[in-house]
């Protein structure tokens, strides 16, 4: 009898012992995550959060050179805003923005789609002609410009000597408002097609032979293949494919910049390269209406994210 009041008595003390340490066990596991978060919200609050109150704090207020040294700048509210609306410049620029970024990422996507399928057969120097593309990708954005600057010259350009050649005469492609535009986004989908190329080639080598196996049994074609298969499977890696070049090709400007300076006229002028000229294109910056476009393209790349997680959604249900 006494043994097992012993024993009962053990018992209740390992579960007493048991209750109390399992709320400890909670609350190190609850710092143990913290511990391990705390560098990504420090990131996200130091390199994101601040740098967008930063520029929101900028667009409301009249903020000149010597209001950033004085510390004193004029508060102006939503007065920035209906400026950079009312301008003349505003739907020019938005005009030249959708031209842009949409002809850059629809080219960008079907060139690298069209490369990923061909390179997914896996030929002889497949690997080469793969590390050959990504070139453009990994060239400064300063030398690719510069390079289809000269390419595209007027005078002595090698693009108007070859169409010379053919017995088309002189195209003033950076010089002439008709063609400005079409010169910068034919350098920007070339930059961005060896991005396009790795990521669909990357989500082509989840695709299961298997499928494509059973297809070719059942007696369908390469086109039946591409549009029953490899397209409909490919459709998460291709959202955010697409995002990520609608965000990346709206604040493009080292490229603009470089070969037109957004002219001549406003012909090649974007939304960002509009921001970067107010505030450091000029010997006169204007820091707040730049922040006031800069914040425009921060709404229209967050609206595109919304629509890019309700189309996850739609895809996962």
């Amino acid at each position: 009898m006494t043994s097992l009041h012993t024993r009962t008595g053990a018992v209740r003390e390992a579960s007493g012992r048991h209750q109390h340490a399992a709320p400890r066990r909670r609350r190190s596991g609850r710092w143990t995550a913290a511990a391990f978060l705390a560098p990504l919200i420090i990131y996200l609050i130091v390199f994101y959060a601040y740098p967008l109150y930063r520029n929101i704090d900028l667009s409301l207020h009249d903020y000149t050179p010597r209001a950033f040294i004085q510390g004193n700048p004029e508060f102006t509210g939503l007065a920035n805003y209906r400026a950079i609306l009312s301008d003349d410049t505003f739907l020019r620029a938005l005009r030249n923005t959708a031209v842009f970024t949409l002809a850059s990422i629809a080219a960008q996507y079907l060139i690298g789609l069209a490369l990923a399928v061909f390179f997914h057969r896996n030929f002889r120097l497949s690997g080469v002609l793969r590390a050959l593309f990504l070139v453009p990708w990994l060239l400064p954005l300063i030398v690719s410009a510069s390079t289809w600057s000269w390419l595209l010259n007027s005078d002595n350009g090698i693009v108007n000597a070859a169409l010379q050649a053919f017995g088309i005469g002189q195209i003033n492609w950076l010089t002439s408002p008709g063609t400005a535009l079409l010169a910068v986004t034919v350098a920007n989908i070339w930059l961005g097609v060896p991005f396009n190329l790795v990521i669909l080639y990357a989500g082509l080598q989840n695709i299961p032979g298997d499928l494509y196996e059973a297809a070719g049994l059942d007696g369908a074609g390469p086109w039946q293949r591409f549009t029953r298969i490899t397209f409909p499977l490919l459709r998460p890696v291709t959202l955010i494919t697409l995002l990520l070049g609608l965000i990346y090709t709206l604040k493009v400007v080292d490229i603009i910049w470089i070969m037109t300076r957004g002219g001549p006229a406003d012909a090649s002028t974007t939304l960002a390269i509009w921001s970067y000229r107010e505030a450091f294109g000029t010997g006169q910056p204007d820091f707040s209406p730049a922040a006031a476009v800069g914040n425009l393209l921060i709404l229209i790349a967050f609206v595109a994210g919304l629509v890019h997680v309700r189309l996850q959604r739609e895809e996962t249900a």
